[in-house]
Protein backbone atom coordinates (compact mmCIF):
# COMPACT_ATOMS: atom_id res chain seq x y z
CA UNK A 1 0.00 0.00 0.00
CA UNK A 2 1.69 3.20 -1.07
CA UNK A 3 1.18 6.31 0.98
CA UNK A 4 1.76 8.73 -1.60
CA UNK A 5 -1.49 7.62 -3.67
CA UNK A 6 -3.36 8.72 -0.23
CA UNK A 7 -4.43 11.59 1.55
CA UNK A 8 -5.17 13.05 5.22
CA UNK A 9 -5.66 10.39 8.34
CA UNK A 10 -5.11 7.72 5.79
CA UNK A 11 -1.81 8.48 4.54
CA UNK A 12 -0.63 9.39 7.75
CA UNK A 13 -1.47 5.92 9.37
CA UNK A 14 0.26 4.27 6.83
CA UNK A 15 3.10 6.25 7.02
CA UNK A 16 2.97 5.89 10.46
CA UNK A 17 2.83 1.83 10.33
CA UNK A 18 4.69 1.28 7.13
CA UNK A 19 6.92 -0.87 7.99
CA UNK A 20 3.86 -3.57 9.98
CA UNK A 21 1.77 -3.03 7.04
CA UNK A 22 4.69 -4.37 5.10
CA UNK A 23 4.95 -7.54 7.17
CA UNK A 24 2.44 -9.45 5.83
CA UNK A 25 2.83 -9.57 2.48
CA UNK A 26 6.70 -10.06 3.09
CA UNK A 27 5.66 -13.22 5.14
CA UNK A 28 3.14 -14.60 2.38
CA UNK A 29 6.43 -14.53 -0.21
CA UNK A 30 8.58 -15.80 1.90
CA UNK A 31 5.95 -18.68 2.47
CA UNK A 32 5.27 -18.99 -1.15
CA UNK A 33 8.65 -19.78 -2.07
CA UNK A 34 9.38 -22.13 1.14
CA UNK A 35 6.33 -24.20 0.07
CA UNK A 36 6.96 -23.99 -3.40
CA UNK A 37 10.15 -25.27 -2.96
CA UNK A 38 9.03 -28.30 -0.62
CA UNK A 39 6.66 -29.09 -3.31
CA UNK A 40 9.19 -29.18 -6.08
CA UNK A 41 10.95 -31.78 -3.46
CA UNK A 42 8.25 -33.54 -3.16
CA UNK A 43 7.06 -34.17 -6.33
CA UNK A 44 3.51 -34.68 -8.71
CA UNK A 45 1.51 -37.60 -6.65
CA UNK A 46 -0.56 -37.59 -9.54
CA UNK A 47 2.25 -39.54 -11.56
CA UNK A 48 3.14 -42.62 -9.74
CA UNK A 49 1.46 -42.22 -6.62
CA UNK A 50 2.54 -41.93 -3.20
CA UNK A 51 5.59 -44.44 -3.34
CA UNK A 52 7.31 -41.78 -5.54
CA UNK A 53 7.45 -39.30 -2.63
CA UNK A 54 11.49 -38.64 -1.86
CA UNK A 55 10.86 -39.09 2.33
CA UNK A 56 12.89 -36.46 3.80
CA UNK A 57 10.61 -33.51 1.20
CA UNK A 58 7.32 -35.03 1.97
CA UNK A 59 7.73 -35.29 5.89
CA UNK A 60 9.52 -31.74 5.80
CA UNK A 61 6.38 -30.26 4.18
CA UNK A 62 3.80 -32.24 6.46
CA UNK A 63 6.14 -30.87 9.41
CA UNK A 64 5.97 -27.25 7.98
CA UNK A 65 2.19 -27.46 7.41
CA UNK A 66 1.84 -28.55 11.36
CA UNK A 67 3.94 -25.67 12.90
CA UNK A 68 1.85 -23.62 9.80
CA UNK A 69 -1.42 -24.05 10.97
CA UNK A 70 -0.59 -23.18 14.12
CA UNK A 71 1.24 -20.09 13.79
CA UNK A 72 -1.97 -19.14 11.38
CA UNK A 73 -4.49 -19.57 14.57
CA UNK A 74 -2.03 -17.05 16.48
CA UNK A 75 -2.46 -14.29 13.62
CA UNK A 76 -6.01 -12.75 14.52
CA UNK A 77 -4.86 -12.41 18.24
CA UNK A 78 -1.38 -10.57 16.88
CA UNK A 79 -3.57 -8.42 14.72
CA UNK A 80 -5.96 -7.09 17.59
CA UNK A 81 -2.88 -6.64 19.82
CA UNK A 82 -1.30 -4.08 17.20
CA UNK A 83 -4.44 -2.69 16.14
CA UNK A 84 -5.34 -2.30 20.04
CA UNK A 85 -1.83 -1.14 21.18
CA UNK A 86 0.89 0.66 18.58
CA UNK A 87 -2.04 1.85 16.43
CA UNK A 88 -4.93 3.10 18.73
CA UNK A 89 -3.95 2.98 22.94
CA UNK A 90 -0.44 4.57 22.57
CA UNK A 91 -1.76 7.94 20.47
CA UNK A 92 -4.47 7.64 23.13
CA UNK A 93 -1.90 7.65 26.33
CA UNK A 94 0.81 10.40 24.56
CA UNK A 95 -1.74 12.28 23.49
CA UNK A 96 -0.87 12.54 19.68
CA UNK A 97 -4.02 11.96 18.61
CA UNK A 98 -4.92 15.61 19.32
CA UNK A 99 -2.05 16.52 16.73
CA UNK A 100 -4.03 14.89 13.84
CA UNK A 101 -7.31 16.84 15.03
CA UNK A 102 -5.43 19.79 14.35
CA UNK A 103 -4.98 19.01 10.63
CA UNK A 104 -8.49 19.36 9.70
CA UNK A 105 -9.28 15.79 11.01
CA UNK A 106 -12.31 14.76 12.22
CA UNK A 107 -12.09 11.76 15.39
CA UNK A 108 -14.14 9.73 13.54
CA UNK A 109 -12.10 10.23 10.18
CA UNK A 110 -9.24 9.28 12.29
CA UNK A 111 -10.36 6.62 13.93
CA UNK A 112 -11.73 5.41 10.52
CA UNK A 113 -8.70 5.78 9.00
CA UNK A 114 -6.93 3.16 11.35
CA UNK A 115 -10.10 0.55 11.17
CA UNK A 116 -9.56 0.87 6.85
CA UNK A 117 -6.40 0.45 6.59
CA UNK A 118 -5.81 -2.23 9.58
CA UNK A 119 -8.64 -4.15 7.98
CA UNK A 120 -7.45 -4.17 4.22
CA UNK A 121 -3.91 -5.25 4.96
CA UNK A 122 -4.43 -7.92 7.44
CA UNK A 123 -7.54 -8.94 5.35
CA UNK A 124 -5.50 -9.28 1.95
CA UNK A 125 -2.37 -10.97 3.90
CA UNK A 126 -4.71 -13.29 5.34
CA UNK A 127 -6.07 -14.22 1.77
CA UNK A 128 -2.51 -14.42 1.10
CA UNK A 129 -1.12 -16.86 3.27
CA UNK A 130 -4.18 -18.80 3.21
CA UNK A 131 -3.58 -19.75 -0.69
CA UNK A 132 -0.55 -20.10 0.18
CA UNK A 133 -1.31 -22.93 2.61
CA UNK A 134 -3.81 -24.26 0.90
CA UNK A 135 -1.10 -24.99 -1.70
CA UNK A 136 1.23 -26.90 0.49
CA UNK A 137 -1.66 -28.79 2.53
CA UNK A 138 -3.23 -30.08 -0.47
CA UNK A 139 -0.02 -32.79 -0.35
CA UNK A 140 -0.46 -34.35 2.94
CA UNK A 141 -4.17 -33.35 3.41
CA UNK A 142 -6.06 -36.11 4.77
CA UNK A 143 -3.23 -37.21 6.99
CA UNK A 144 -3.14 -37.20 10.91
CA UNK A 145 -3.57 -33.95 12.39
CA UNK A 146 -3.85 -32.31 8.92
CA UNK A 147 -7.91 -32.98 7.56
CA UNK A 148 -10.00 -30.41 6.73
CA UNK A 149 -11.88 -30.65 10.00
CA UNK A 150 -8.48 -30.41 12.49
CA UNK A 151 -7.98 -27.25 14.54
CA UNK A 152 -5.75 -25.37 12.45
CA UNK A 153 -5.71 -26.70 9.12
CA UNK A 154 -9.73 -25.92 9.46
CA UNK A 155 -8.66 -21.83 9.85
CA UNK A 156 -6.40 -21.70 7.51
CA UNK A 157 -7.71 -23.05 4.51
CA UNK A 158 -10.88 -20.99 4.42
CA UNK A 159 -12.51 -17.81 4.69
CA UNK A 160 -12.57 -17.98 8.44
CA UNK A 161 -9.12 -16.52 9.10
CA UNK A 162 -10.34 -13.62 7.17
CA UNK A 163 -12.87 -12.78 8.76
CA UNK A 164 -11.52 -13.56 12.32
CA UNK A 165 -8.59 -11.45 11.64
CA UNK A 166 -11.15 -8.51 11.00
CA UNK A 167 -12.46 -9.08 14.34
CA UNK A 168 -9.28 -8.78 15.83
CA UNK A 169 -9.28 -5.31 13.54
CA UNK A 170 -12.31 -4.33 15.46
CA UNK A 171 -12.01 -5.60 18.96
CA UNK A 172 -8.34 -3.76 18.57
CA UNK A 173 -9.90 -0.08 18.28
CA UNK A 174 -12.43 -0.58 20.69
CA UNK A 175 -9.78 -2.38 23.69
CA UNK A 176 -7.42 0.57 22.59
CA UNK A 177 -10.15 3.57 23.49
CA UNK A 178 -11.52 1.26 26.43
CA UNK A 179 -7.80 0.86 28.00
CA UNK A 180 -5.28 3.51 26.39
CA UNK A 181 -2.38 2.05 27.80
CA UNK A 182 -0.11 0.50 25.27
CA UNK A 183 0.53 -2.77 26.64
CA UNK A 184 -2.28 -3.63 28.80
CA UNK A 185 -4.37 -2.94 25.14
CA UNK A 186 -2.10 -5.44 23.47
CA UNK A 187 -2.79 -7.90 26.05
CA UNK A 188 -6.50 -7.43 26.17
CA UNK A 189 -7.30 -7.47 22.36
CA UNK A 190 -5.48 -10.26 21.63
CA UNK A 191 -7.00 -12.70 24.34
CA UNK A 192 -10.36 -11.22 23.50
CA UNK A 193 -9.58 -12.23 20.24
CA UNK A 194 -8.02 -15.63 21.11
CA UNK A 195 -11.78 -16.32 23.57
CA UNK A 196 -13.98 -15.80 20.25
CA UNK A 197 -11.55 -17.76 18.40
CA UNK A 198 -11.63 -20.74 20.93
CA UNK A 199 -15.43 -20.46 21.71
CA UNK A 200 -16.57 -20.47 18.27
CA UNK A 201 -13.98 -23.52 17.84
CA UNK A 202 -15.89 -25.53 20.24
CA UNK A 203 -19.27 -24.86 18.59
CA UNK A 204 -18.45 -25.35 15.04
CA UNK A 205 -19.58 -28.47 14.60
CA UNK A 206 -22.91 -28.26 15.95
CA UNK A 207 -23.77 -25.29 12.90
CA UNK A 208 -24.97 -28.24 10.90
CA UNK A 209 -27.13 -31.38 11.84
CA UNK A 210 -24.91 -34.62 11.88
CA UNK A 211 -25.48 -37.14 9.69
CA UNK A 212 -25.92 -41.02 10.90
CA UNK A 213 -25.09 -44.23 9.35
CA UNK A 214 -25.64 -47.82 10.60
CA UNK A 215 -24.93 -51.41 10.21
CA UNK A 216 -24.91 -54.67 11.40
CA UNK A 217 -22.79 -55.41 14.70
CA UNK A 218 -20.61 -58.51 12.93
CA UNK A 219 -20.63 -55.56 10.27
CA UNK A 220 -17.12 -53.27 8.80
CA UNK A 221 -16.98 -50.88 11.06
CA UNK A 222 -14.66 -49.08 8.48
CA UNK A 223 -17.68 -47.93 6.46
CA UNK A 224 -19.44 -46.59 9.31
CA UNK A 225 -18.52 -42.89 7.66
CA UNK A 226 -16.23 -42.34 4.94
CA UNK A 227 -12.70 -41.86 5.43
CA UNK A 228 -12.84 -37.84 4.70
CA UNK A 229 -15.28 -37.00 7.43
CA UNK A 230 -15.39 -35.81 11.06
CA UNK A 231 -16.45 -38.05 13.70
CA UNK A 232 -18.32 -37.17 16.33
CA UNK A 233 -20.11 -40.25 18.14
CA UNK A 234 -19.68 -43.90 17.88
CA UNK A 235 -21.89 -47.05 19.36
CA UNK A 236 -23.59 -49.72 19.67
CA UNK A 237 -27.45 -50.07 18.55
CA UNK A 238 -30.31 -52.54 20.75
CA UNK A 239 -33.09 -54.29 19.15
CA UNK A 240 -35.05 -51.59 20.65
CA UNK A 241 -32.88 -48.59 18.33
CA UNK A 242 -31.56 -47.52 22.15
CA UNK A 243 -27.67 -46.17 21.99
CA UNK A 244 -25.03 -47.92 24.06
CA UNK A 245 -21.32 -46.95 24.21
CA UNK A 246 -18.74 -48.52 21.53
CA UNK A 247 -17.07 -50.33 24.22
CA UNK A 248 -19.86 -51.64 26.39
CA UNK A 249 -19.85 -55.21 25.20
CA UNK A 250 -16.30 -55.46 25.72
CA UNK A 251 -16.89 -53.83 29.20
CA UNK A 252 -18.50 -57.01 29.99
CA UNK A 253 -16.57 -59.84 27.84
CA UNK A 254 -13.04 -58.33 27.83
CA UNK A 255 -13.58 -59.90 23.61
CA UNK A 256 -13.84 -57.84 20.52
CA UNK A 257 -16.70 -58.41 18.79
CA UNK A 258 -18.93 -60.42 21.17
CA UNK A 259 -21.73 -59.08 23.21
CA UNK A 260 -23.81 -60.58 26.25
CA UNK A 261 -27.09 -61.59 24.88
CA UNK A 262 -28.81 -59.45 27.75
CA UNK A 263 -27.78 -56.18 26.08
CA UNK A 264 -29.69 -57.56 22.87
CA UNK A 265 -26.68 -56.01 20.69
CA UNK A 266 -27.95 -55.70 16.86
CA UNK A 267 -25.82 -53.22 14.87
CA UNK A 268 -23.68 -49.98 15.23
CA UNK A 269 -24.14 -46.05 14.49
CA UNK A 270 -22.15 -43.72 13.76
CA UNK A 271 -22.68 -39.87 13.62
CA UNK A 272 -20.24 -37.94 11.47
CA UNK A 273 -19.92 -34.66 9.27
CA UNK A 274 -19.47 -35.34 5.25
CA UNK A 275 -16.94 -33.27 3.80
CA UNK A 276 -19.50 -31.71 1.91
CA UNK A 277 -20.04 -30.26 5.66
CA UNK A 278 -16.71 -28.01 5.34
CA UNK A 279 -17.40 -24.96 3.02
CA UNK A 280 -21.05 -24.56 4.70
CA UNK A 281 -19.48 -24.59 8.00
CA UNK A 282 -16.87 -22.28 6.71
CA UNK A 283 -19.43 -19.58 5.85
CA UNK A 284 -21.67 -20.06 8.69
CA UNK A 285 -19.16 -18.80 10.91
CA UNK A 286 -17.23 -16.61 9.41
CA UNK A 287 -20.63 -14.81 8.91
CA UNK A 288 -21.16 -14.98 12.66
CA UNK A 289 -17.24 -13.82 13.14
CA UNK A 290 -18.03 -10.87 10.94
CA UNK A 291 -21.24 -10.10 12.54
CA UNK A 292 -19.26 -9.82 15.71
CA UNK A 293 -16.93 -7.64 14.48
CA UNK A 294 -19.14 -4.93 12.83
CA UNK A 295 -21.02 -4.80 16.61
CA UNK A 296 -17.37 -4.05 17.98
CA UNK A 297 -16.81 -1.32 15.32
CA UNK A 298 -20.22 -0.15 16.15
CA UNK A 299 -19.23 -0.11 19.75
CA UNK A 300 -15.82 1.54 18.82
CA UNK A 301 -17.49 4.50 16.99
CA UNK A 302 -19.97 5.28 19.85
CA UNK A 303 -17.53 5.60 22.49
CA UNK A 304 -15.50 7.75 20.47
CA UNK A 305 -18.44 9.93 19.41
CA UNK A 306 -19.32 9.92 23.00
CA UNK A 307 -15.97 10.74 25.07
CA UNK A 308 -14.88 13.08 21.96
CA UNK A 309 -17.69 14.60 19.93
Amino acid sequence: MSAATLKGPYWATVRQHRHAAWALPALAAVALAAVAALRLWVGDPGSDGPSVFPARGYNLLRLCMQYAGTALLLLPLLVGAFVAGPMTARELESGTWRLALTQSTTPRAWLGAKVLVAGLVSALGAAALVLVYRLGWTQVSNTWQLSRFDRGPYEATGPVLIGYCLLGVALGVLVGQLVRRTVAAMAVAGLLTGVVLAGLGSLRWSFLPVETNTIPFGGNPMKLAPPDSLMTDLGLLTASGSRLPNDACFERTREMGVCPADLNVTGRYADFHPASHYWPTQLIETAVVLALAAAALYAAFRMLRARRG
